[in-house]
């Protein structure tokens, strides 16, 4: 099976073709600021690299941060109605409590709340009032409102209040796109509930956004699959994408970690992916990256995805050296470092001249270095070494060291081995380890709920949890004879009583085969062994 994997970072934007395992071509291309044409740069040498190869590719996968860059930068939001049905109980902690006042502002002040919703063990906080969500549409169409965020309290137990005020909405205004919490976050209602709003706050930029990558691969006479990476190491078809563009918010650490994995065959290392701008640290575990346990700040607002547990350090390639090579970043020439840099013609004195001037790295021209002095090569690479071992030192898990592997553009700055990792590795192709990961992924799918095992037993909780799951993975264009059990998390509820836990199961599937070429189904997703209730 060919495939091609492409991912969109802060400087380059990298692509590979792989035929299984095998890489049979890689590029990089700097990234462009309507981005398009970078990807475009770097499909475009891959193709040529491999002439006549249009009609065999069977997938092409995409990793982007332009959904979270839209967040960040505060642009390409649209005004979003805040929806949450909890009331009475929900009426302390409004909407937006917390977020940046600009972010909030770019949203509009669109905020409504109705009665209803249910607790974690069924009880109902409260019955729909037909005429609340009357008046609800009313306003919505007084206010020529496009995108609707609509949370309930506890949806994922019981997702019947969104289900039917957004059916109520859809029936009166077909023309509104629609996020319900229950498919885009967690069980907390507050972090759930932004997660929901920043989604329904993308959805026109991500229609026009996919629309523009399928045209870019149509373009080039590519009549394949396309696929978004999502932040759990996954996959989500193009169609998925513009119903859920913030499940892509990290998928660019996801995918160099799983890449790292692939090239490194270890699935339990540090991995540190060294860009232009940022060198990302994180953890595999199983092979997938490890997950954040903590609520996650995306743009300045608490949400709840499924995120990698990511450090990232102002340090790269491009990263500024001052202060006679005692200073290195966090001020970075970025995706500007091959006219900027002075190995490349420019006046700023670079990690990469570092690199270079020590012998790390053969490229640009070394004479144009000048008359740098060994004292500040020395206390550069001196401190890009410090910032590596703290940061390392920060994220690993317990006290025994861990094999390190290095990926990105950026490994060169590294020139020792460092203290904190039992050995550390660059595999070959670690530069493109981003865009590899983006090509290896699988479909993915989640559900999670809070389950009293004296009233459900445990077998029967995680096969109804598995049920949902698949149904979620189906949903993002997984096969479904393809499917498994690839993690079964349990968290034991303190002073609940019970014996309440936090059940949730990810499934993990191939990319299903399109409806023309009759895909297979079959009854339920196989267990791993290790995860059998």
């Amino acid at each position: 099976m060919l495939r091609i994997g492409i991912d969109v970072g802060g400087t380059h934007t990298d692509a590979v073709l792989l035929q299984g395992d095998s890489v049979l071509a890689s590029a990089k291309a700097l990234t462009s600021r309507d981005v398009s044409s970078g990807i475009l740069d770097a499909l475009e040498w891959i193709l040529r690299h491999e002439p006549g190869i249009e009609g065999r590719i069977e997938a092409v996968m995409l990793g982007t941060t332009q959904f979270t860059n839209a967040v960040v930068e505060r642009r390409e939001l649209a005004e979003v109605a805040a929806v949450r049905i909890g009331l009475p109980s929900g009426r302390g902690i409004p909407p937006k409590t917390g977020w940046p006042e600009d972010i909030s502002r770019s949203l509009g002040d669109h905020v409504y709340q109705l009665h209803g919703g249910y607790l974690y063990d069924g009880w109902p906080l409260a019955a729909l009032d037909d005429r609340e969500i009357d008046s609800l549409i009313s306003e919505l169409k007084a206010r020529k409102l496009t995108a609707v965020a609509i949370a309930s309290a506890f949806s994922p137990m019981n997702p019947a209040p969104e289900k039917q005020v957004a059916r109520r909405i859809r029936e009166a205004l077909p023309n509104v796109r629609i996020t319900e919490s229950r498919g885009i976050g967690r069980l907390g209602i507050i972090e759930r509930e932004n997660a929901a709003l920043l989604n329904a706050a993308l959805l026109d930029f991500a229609a026009r956004v996919v629309d523009s990558f399928e045209a870019a691969i149509r373009s080039r006479g590519l009549d394949c699959r396309f696929f978004i990476s999502q932040n759990d190491g996954c996959l989500m078809d193009a169609d998925f994408a513009r119903r859920f563009p913030a499940l892509t918010f990290a998928s660019g650490p996801t995918n160099s970690l799983r890449g790292a994995c692939k090239l490194s065959g270890l699935d339990e290392a540090i991995v540190v992916d060294i860009g232009g701008t940022t060198s990302d640290i994180g953890i595999l575990r199983d092979g997938f990256p490890r997950e954040s346990n903590i609520v996650i700040d995306v743009g300045g607002v608490r949400t709840n995805f499924r995120m990698p547990d990511i450090l990232s350090i102002g340090l790269g390639g491009g990263s500024l050296v001052s202060d006679g090579g005692r200073t290195v970043g966090p001020r970075s020439v970025g995706r500007e470092l091959v006219t900027r840099g002075r190995v490349f013609g420019g006046d700023e004195l670079t990690a990469t001249d570092i690199a270079v001037a020590a012998g790390q790295a053969g490229i640009g021209d070394p004479a144009r270095l000048g008359e740098l002095e060994a004292d500040t090569v020395a206390a550069a690479d001196a401190e890009i070494h410090r910032m590596l071992n703290d940061g390392i030192e920060q994220m690993k898990p317990g006290g025994d060291p861990l094999p390190l592997v290095l990926v990105g553009g950026g490994a060169i700055l590294v020139r020792e081995p460092l203290a904190v990792a039992s050995t550390m590795l660059t595999p070959e192709h670690s530069g493109v380890a981003n865009a590899i990961g983006a090509a290896i992924a699988r479909i993915g799918g989640e559900a999670e709920r809070m389950i009293s095992y004296e009233r459900t037993p445990r077998r029967a909780a995680v096969s109804e949890l598995t049920l949902a799951a698949e149904h979620n993975a189906e949903s993002a264009g997984a096969d479904p004879a393809s499917l498994i059990v690839a993690d079964i998390e349990e968290t034991a509820i303190s002073y609940m009583p019970g014996n309440v836990v936090r059940l949730r199961v990810k499934v993990t599937g191939d990319i299903a085969q399109r409806k023309d070429d009759g895909a297979k189904t079959r009854p339920g997703a196989r267990m791993r062994a290790d995860l059998q209730p």
